[in-house]
Parts: C-alpha cells; sequence; structure tokens
C-alpha cells in the first residue's frame, strides 16, 4: 500500500470560544478549491446554527471516524481531519476511517444553517484534541455562531504563526472515497423508523461480534427492524455492528433512521448506509461488506477508468460543474451532447479524483473537490496498473468473444457473456465479478477499445 504524507497548515488552531452573544465555533481551513481556484485559507461560512449542540455532536462523530479503524481493534488511531464542503444551500463534513471500511458525512442542510448563505468549496478542516473536549462538554442550546475558514480581517494577516500538520495519506483511503460513491449508486432506501425506534434498534445491536460468523441481515418488521439469518426481500446487510458506534453521538436527537442497500446477492455480504435524520441534517455512515475490508478494494471504478472515452468525457463534464448540491446526469448529458450513461461513467471516474461525491438521501451526484493530487489513486491502483502493462506488453490475444492472456508463466482465458468478462484466475474463480473486474479482464477491455496502456487523463 502506497502512503505519503499530506502536509495541512491551519492559520490557527479550531477552537469554542465564549462571546458576549453564545459561542463561537471558529473552524480554521487548510488549502482548498473554490469557484475562485486554490485558496490556502478558504471561507465557507459564518452565521448561527439552528441546533448548535446536535451539530457539534455530528461534527464529534464524523471526527470520531476520521480517528478510528475498526479492521484490528484495538489499533492505533488515525488522524485525518474531516473534509468540508460548502455547495451553496449546505455544508458537508466528510471523513473516512483509517481503516478504509466506514465513510461519514454530516449534511448540515440550510434549515440547519438559520437561512445564511454558504460558500463553494472543498476543503480540510482542523478537529484537535481541545476542540474535541470543548464540543463534547457542550450542553443546552446557548446560541452558536459558526465560521467556515479565517475572519475577514484575518485573511490579510495570515503570514503570521500556522498550525502544521502532518498526516499519514494511503492510496487506499483515497480509493475508497470513489468506491464508496459507486457502491452507494446501487442503493435504495430499505426501511424507515421513526426516531424512538431508531434509537431502540440502534441501542439494541450487539457489539465486537465475532469474526467468522456470517453477516447480520435486518429487515423491517411493521415499524421496527428485526435481525434474520437469511437474507430476503428488503433484507440489508450490516456487517459489523460496531461500526455504528458513531452514531450514538447524536442518538438522542435523532428523528429517524433510513437504511440504504442494495438487493441482496445471495447470502454474502454486501455495503449499506445507515442515515439518522436530525432537525436540519443528516448523519450518514456507509459500511464496506466487511471490517476487514476496506472499500479500495471492491473494483467498482476500475471498468471506467480503463476506458480511453470516459477519460475524454470526464474532461468535459468537469468543466460543467458548478459545485451543485445535486448533479442531475440528464442536464449534464443534455449540456455536453453525451449519453446518460456516458455521462455517469464519467462521474465514476472523476468520483476516483474525488471532484463528485454520491448522496443516497438526494439519490444524487454533488460536487466537491478533494484537496489532494487529483490522479494518484488512478496511478497506483494495483489492478488498473497491471491491467495497463499487460496491454502495452502485447499480452492479450483477441479471438471474438473469447480472449487469452499470458501473465508470467500462465496462460488466462478470458470469456464474454451478457457484456460480463469472465476470467479462468483465481480472483474470478473466488469473487465472480463481485469485487470488479480482474487484472486480465480489464487488459482485454483495453486490447478491445485500442487502448495502448497509457493512463488516460482525469
Amino acid at each position: 500500500m502506497t502512503r505519503s504524507v499530506q502536509a495541512l497548515a491551519y492559520p490557527r488552531p479550531s477552537a469554542l470560544e465564549s462571546t458576549g452573544s453564545g459561542r463561537l465555533l471558529g473552524l480554521e481551513t487548510a488549502g482548498g478549491l473554490t469557484p475562485a481556484g486554490a485558496e490556502a485559507h478558504p471561507r465557507f461560512f459564518s452565521g448561527f446554527l439552528t441546533s448548535p449542540q446536535i451539530a457539534a455532536r455530528g461534527l464529534l462523530a464524523v471526527a470520531d471516524v476520521a480517528a478510528a479503524r475498526y479492521d484490528r481493534p484495538p489499533a492505533l488511531p488515525g488522524s485525518l481531519d474531516p473534509v468540508v464542503t460548502g455547495n451553496g444551500d449546505r455544508l458537508r463534513f466528510e471523513s473516512f476511517s483509517g481503516c478504509g471500511g466506514v465513510y461519514a458525512r454530516l449534511d448540515v442542510l440550510d434549515e440547519g444553517l438559520g437561512g445564511t448563505e454558504t460558500g463553494h468549496g472543498t476543503t480540510n478542516v482542523d478537529v484537535n484534541d481541545p476542540l474535541r473536549e470543548a464540543l463534547s462538554r457542550m450542553t443546552g442550546d446557548e446560541p452558536l455562531h459558526l465560521r467556515v475558514g479565517p475572519e475577514e480581517l484575518a485573511v490579510t494577516t495570515l503570514s503570521g504563526a500556522v498550525v502544521e500538520k502532518k498526516v499519514p495519506l494511503s492510496d487506499r483511503w483515497l480509493r475508497g472515497f470513489a468506491e464508496a460513491q459507486v457502491a452507494s449508486v446501487r442503493f435504495d432506501l430499505r426501511a424507515e423508523l421513526s426516531g424512538p425506534e431508531a434509537v431502540r434498534f440502534l441501542r439494541s445491536l450487539p457489539r465486537g461480534r465475532a469474526r467468522g460468523r456470517g453477516p447480520l441481515w435486518i429487515a423491517q418488521a411493521g415499524r421496527a427492524l428485526r435481525p434474520t439469518t437469511r437474507p430476503g426481500a428488503g433484507a440489508v446487510c450490516l456487517p459489523g455492528p460496531d461500526r455504528l458506534a458513531a452514531l450514538e453521538r447524536v442518538l438522542r436527537h435523532a428523528t429517524g433512521l433510513r437504511v440504504y442497500g442494495p438487493v441482496p446477492d445471495g447470502t454474502l455480504a454486501t455495503a449499506s448506509a445507515w442515515e439518522v435524520t436530525l432537525p436540519g441534517m443528516r448523519l450518514t455512515l456507509t459500511l464496506s461488506p466487511d471490517p476487514a475490508r476496506g472499500f479500495s478494494g471492491e473494483g467498482g471504478v476500475l471498468e471506467a477508468l480503463a476506458a480511453e472515452e470516459a477519460a475524454q468525457d470526464a474532461e468535459l463534464i468537469a468543466v460543467l460543474l458548478a459545485w451543485e448540491p445535486r448533479i442531475d446526469p440528464a442536464d449534464l448529458a443534455a449540456q455536453a451532447g453525451l449519453t446518460v450513461d456516458r455521462v455517469r461513467a464519467a462521474l465514476t471516474r472523476l468520483g476516483t479524483a474525488g471532484r463528485v461525491g454520491y448522496d443516497v438521501a438526494d439519490a444524487a451526484y454533488f460536487h466537491r473537490e478533494l484537496p489532494y493530487d487529483a490522479d494518484r489513486a488512478e496511478r497506483h491502483n494495483p489492478r488498473l496498473v497491471s491491467a495497463r502493462r499487460l496491454a502495452a506488453e502485447g499480452a492479450v490475444e483477441l479471438a471474438g468473444d473469447l480472449a487469452a492472456v499470458t501473465s508470467g508463466d500462465r496462460r488466462y482465458r478470458v470469456r464474454e457473456q451478457d457484456g460480463v468478462l469472465g476470467c479462468t484466475c483465481r480472483w474470478w474463480a473466488d469473487h465472480r465479478g463481485r469485487r470488479g473486474p480482474c487484472k486480465h479482464a480489464l487488459a482485454v477491455r483495453m486490447a478491445r477499445r485500442g487502448t495502448t496502456g497509457a493512463a488516460g487523463a482525469s
């Protein structure tokens, strides 16, 4: 796994301070992108929160996930600060667990922001230990002013002392953002509970579920959710109930719970999303199919990355994005002169660069720009890199619906059936396409499209 260091520089630590009219939560920003381009310390919001205590607990929940690993507990915590995006009508706070298996997002909607205008752009925000302690001690609903970004006057005095953080950033973590998005696109609403029922269900979940016992399945029964041993109609997988622990931060304020997932694929575990609705906000945790399995290896983005057409389409679609909170593929298709399927493939490719996300509640993509190297997750995707090497070396022999791929001292047969490429390799035997195509199938795709194996632009 390739790792590097992400350097974050803040003008000062984020802090919760008392003022004459209440409290001020100042979240300091690092480098990010806005409609005006790159900014060292962008400013997205300044206004009062309608539910300050709930917002504080929601932000702590996102920070909890950013600092957690769920694959090998107990383990050293992660340390990457959450990402915030201003979409004009809301603020989205996002994080990923250190193990890459849990994606968290707090959406503070327009009604939660007191109607104050919200800016556009994406950046990291400093959530330090003293701030976490201060937010944890918040009680009552004393007015809370939220500032995301430096004060107006501070913009011209940022040459003073700064707070620098150097945190590990893995390719696996970056790929996880894209794979979680692709998985979420296939989700439908499977269950919905009232606030009291949501609290009752979440507090009844087992903790520290033993490995090897198989996935836990949940199905709606009347107004409640009940465990089931087998996935039936409407059932959703809950892989690792302890990974929902961050939701406990906001349970007392929950107005409901919505559960999203794909159509069950036999008895195999699947990803799922758990959304707690709150006054003016939504807190969502998306779980990978297994606590020991991060999103990065799911392979849902590989077909789009292997297509040069998708790379060219992505460049066009990227120009048309305008920080929308909801992206309509049909509108983009009309603007770009492309089919909706090509737009969706382009959005998938842009997702690998952190340029779009997916909101299951809205069933829509949204625009954001993660402040990281846009091409890195693609360049270091192991299967994609291997497939490009095979295609470039001429290791693929095509013969109608059949193909042969020579890799090392082995020769693999690849056959297409109903648009899906199957292979004689061990990867295909183990996963049958449920975790994306193998490197041999990807190489065949490239060869049939005339791709040379060089990486496309994104």
